[in-house]
């Protein structure tokens, strides 16, 4: 049967050297992502001021799950191995999909790409004292099963001089030490296919703290964490009739995390020495019935449980359990496509409420509908216009509702509902497209980093209204038999306004950490194996709080990376490829979030080499 088109994605990349996800994302439109600096730093993404908890990161079709505290760190996410990149803002429909990717506001999908016989060995270093060896390898065992192996190995010293007041100081305790091995079995025929990943992530890091005004010899954070995060995750596909196919897709992820804040090291640190595991299951079973040549209807159900296990004083244990059901419709022609979802999701809490926690619930049911719309017009060959409107639902997070250092029994769901349009035009050697949207978010969790990136600060806002516009541009223009040139320009206008209390001295106040307008603009010039990049990113000012005060205001900043790539070809070697990146070349300061100073000029070298 053949494949009807999913919707397209708003932004996609083609890594060609691995990377963490978070810097392949940052150049997408009307996308922030949060860094609290160095390679260890946390790293979350928030598309068009939705909050990173209605981002779902899908890897070949099955989400990143966090019940702990709904945010992926993207920093721990490479993309080796990864063969697209693509951000879906609002609807995705496409075909045997989890009923929880009709449920997400924005989804970030990434699909593992098969290596076959490839092996490559990449080699990269650079300033902070960053060491990054990694290695990948395709094997073919018979027809119709394959496999990919790969493994990384990160070490950074994560120390980088920032200006402190009127001083000059070195960030200290930022250091990481991180390891990641997987594997992925690719196998099928003729009306089916199945893939199995297994996947280990182990880190042991520093979190340096915020930078605040303080005396000589005042120590700094020595708060570390480490990390073990294993998961294994299948699916099978099958086409049993033209009329007729299933998706079956499972699995199961175990993540420990060990937090301590050595006060030996920092007398004024609170003693804390806590273990945390999180576990998870997932099951889904999606079904496509295609009955005319022209429609098809999907019907998707999820089941999920997650537990959390902590040895802090009243810890309450929380497990939840999930079911999410997805009813969808596609029409489509030619010229025409339309789409439309229903989803219910049901979630049932349960705790420990013997501890003197507070919480006197046993039970603690939580439901919604979501439904979607879009709809796809090609009135020429040159021009797009696509439209959709959703609304979207997230929970809040164990650690949001139970964590006893910082939750909120009383945080409320948040709710969104997302509306936009999309033009695009293209030619030959061209295209732009224009993103009017409008977000609406009812009883926004908003998490505020305190003095440590281990506890927030957990509160809603009543209302935020999100106005924005995307826009983009690209060109590719031949100078010559030889040298090609591209130029992409992206923009951003974001006002998004916290409308909660009219009678409150914050409404009408941009929500913190979103700026007005943001953009940038990427020149890549390609000549005889040789390719030439720079990268300037603009990103206007913004606030900490919704106290749009000058205590909490943060400046506008703009960096520039240029990179320098070239790739031979050796006999007995397919390629090699020898890359010089250099970022933030004129060393410009800037905060992401307010108090985690970015570092200035870095400089890495990558050699990599496939046979």
């Amino acid at each position: 049967m053949k494949e009807l088109p999913p919707t397209r994605a708003v932004e996609s990349a083609r890594p060609v050297t691995p990377s963490p996800l978070s810097e392949v994302i940052a150049r997408f439109t009307g996308v922030q992502v949060k860094d609290y600096g160095g390679a260890g730093g946390l790293k979350t993404v928030n598309v068009r001021s939705l909050g990173s908890e209605h981002v779902g990161v899908f890897l070949d079709g099955i989400r990143i799950d966090n019940a702990q505290n709904m945010q992926v760190d993207l920093g721990r996410l490479s993309t080796d191995g990864i063969g697209q990149v693509a951000l879906y803002s609002g609807v995705m429909a496409g075909r045997l999909q989890t009923a929880g990717a009709y449920a997400s506001g924005a989804s970030l999908q990434l699909t593992s790409t098969l290596t076959n016989h490839e092996r490559k060995i990449i080699l990269q270093g650079g300033t902070l004292g960053t060491v990054a060896p990694s290695f990948r390898a395709g094997m073919r065992f018979a027809e119709g099963l394959n496999a990919n192996v790969s493994g990384g190995f990160l070490y950074s010293a994560g120390r980088y001089r920032y200006p402190c007041f009127d001083t000059t100081l070195v960030r200290e305790n930022g250091d990481i030490r991180a390891l990641r091995l997987e594997a992925t079995l690719f196998g099928g025929g003729r009306s089916d296919d199945w893939q199995l990943k297994l996947y280990s992530y182990g880190s042991e890091r520093g979190f340096p703290g915020p930078v605040i005004r303080r005396a000589a010899g005042f120590p700094f954070s020595a708060e570390r964490q480490a990390d073990q995060d294993l998961f294994v995750q299948g699916s099978w596909k099958r086409e049993w009739t033209g009329l007729y196919a299933t998706a079956l897709r499972f699995k199961y992820a175990n993540n420990y995390t060990h937090y301590n804040t050595h006060p030996e090291k920092n007398p004024m640190a609170m003693p804390y020495d806590l273990h945390y595991r999180q576990q998870s299951g997932f099951l889904s079973l999606a079904q496509s019935f295609t009955p005319g040549r022209h429609w098809s209807v999907d019907w998707a159900n999820d089941l999920q449980r997650n537990r959390l296990d902590g040895d802090s004083g009243g810890f309450v244990k929380p497990r939840r359990t999930t079911f999410t059901s997805a009813l969808a419709g596609r029409f489509i022609t030619p010229r025409f496509r339309a789409s439309a979802s229903a989803v219910w999701m049901g979630a049932w809490d349960r705790f420990d409420n013997r501890t003197p926690s507070g919480w006197s619930r046993d039970d603690a049911f939580r439901s919604a509908w979501m439904p979607s719309a879009s709809l796809f017009w090609l009135p020429s060959q040159r021009l797009e216009i696509e439209a959709f409107a959703k609304r979207s639902y997230r929970l809040p997070s164990f650690n949001d509702l139970y964590y006893t250092l910082m939750g909120n029994s009383a945080l409320s769901p948040e709710k969104a509902l997302q509306a936009g349009v999309d033009f695009r035009a293209r030619g030959a050697r061209w295209s732009v497209s224009l993103s009017p949207y409008l977000n609406r978010v009812e009883d926004k969790i908003v998490a505020i980093p305190t003095a440590s990136q281990f506890r927030w600060t957990m509160l809603n806002i009543g209302i935020a209204d999100i106005l924005g516009l995307d826009a983009k541009a690209d060109a590719c223009l031949p100078l010559g038999q030889a040298v090609t040139a591209r130029v992409l320009a992206r923009y951003s206008y974001q006002r998004a306004l916290d409308h909660s209390d009219p009678s409150s001295q914050n409404y009408g106040n941009q929500i913190p950490y979103i700026p007005r307008h943001s953009g940038s603009l990427d020149a890549t010039l390609l000549w005889d194996g040789w390719t030439f990049s720079w990268n300037t990113v603009v990103t206007g000012a913004r606030w900490s709080r919704t106290a749009n005060t000058p205590d909490y205001y943060i400046a506008p900043w703009s960096t520039t990376d240029v990179q320098l790539q070239r790739t031979v070809h050796l006999r007995g070697v397919d390629e090699l490829l020898v890359m010089l990146d250099l970022r933030n070349i004129f060393s410009c300061r800037y905060e992401i979030v307010q108090g985690y100073p970015m570092p200035g000029f870095t400089a890495s070298l990558t050699a990599s080499l496939s046979w």
